[in-house]
């Protein structure tokens, strides 16, 4: 694993200067590294949790740790998802959040988490085979595969398998678990 602050790059389109981050331009497959780490303290910080599993028991030790009882394995590639692949790329892409902690590992491949920090910017997670990540409910996050295009991935679940984006709105920002989540976790002396 590897997390850094997202670049932020400022490009030059035909509609003008703008910053990646915001309105993004270009492949966002890139590394988009600023070169400026993030720490596992600073992960766990927004309830960020990064596992190393060199075996499927260590897998099976944290589900039974946290009351996962059910998974599911995806193959996002261009090979396994045909002419769907770009669409489901972007769409994995968009801003969103869950309403249930999402918990996946990598089996083969590499691809990149986006988290959103306190300050609301980006941070860029770079996870690899035998690596684990663990997203509270309400974070707002969005994920995608590096410049292979292939990753593999298990997917845990509390209870039957779902995955339910809500996409970034005004709407989704008054979210309960959205509420929770900043109450709780990014300022917890605040009140929201």
């Amino acid at each position: 694993m590897k997390a850094y602050w997202y670049d932020n790059i400022e490009v030059n389109t035909p509609i003008g200067r703008t910053q990646l981050s915001n309105h993004f331009q270009g492949d966002q497959r890139e590394p988009h590294d600023s070169g400026r780490a993030v720490s596992e303290e600073k992960l766990a910080s927004l309830g960020v949790l990064y596992k190393h599993c060199p075996t499927i028991d260590t897998v099976n030790t944290i589900a039974a740790e946290r009351g996962y009882r059910n998974r599911d394995e995806i193959c996002v590639s261009p090979a396994t998802m045909g002419a769907v692949y770009e669409e489901k790329v972007k769409s994995f892409f968009s801003e969103h959040l869950h309403e249930d902690e999402e918990i996946r590992y990598i089996l083969d491949g590499e691809g990149y988490f986006d988290v959103r920090g306190q300050e609301d910017e980006w941070i860029r997670i770079c996870l690899v085979k035998e690596d684990m990540i663990i997203l509270p409910a309400g974070i707002y996050h969005r994920f995608t595969t590096n410049e292979q295009n292939y990753v593999k991935a298990m997917r845990l679940f509390q209870d039957e398998p779902k995955w339910t984006p809500l996409n970034r709105g005004a709407d989704v920002d008054v979210n309960p678990h959205r509420k929770t989540y900043l109450e709780k976790i990014v300022n917890p002396t605040a009140v929201v």
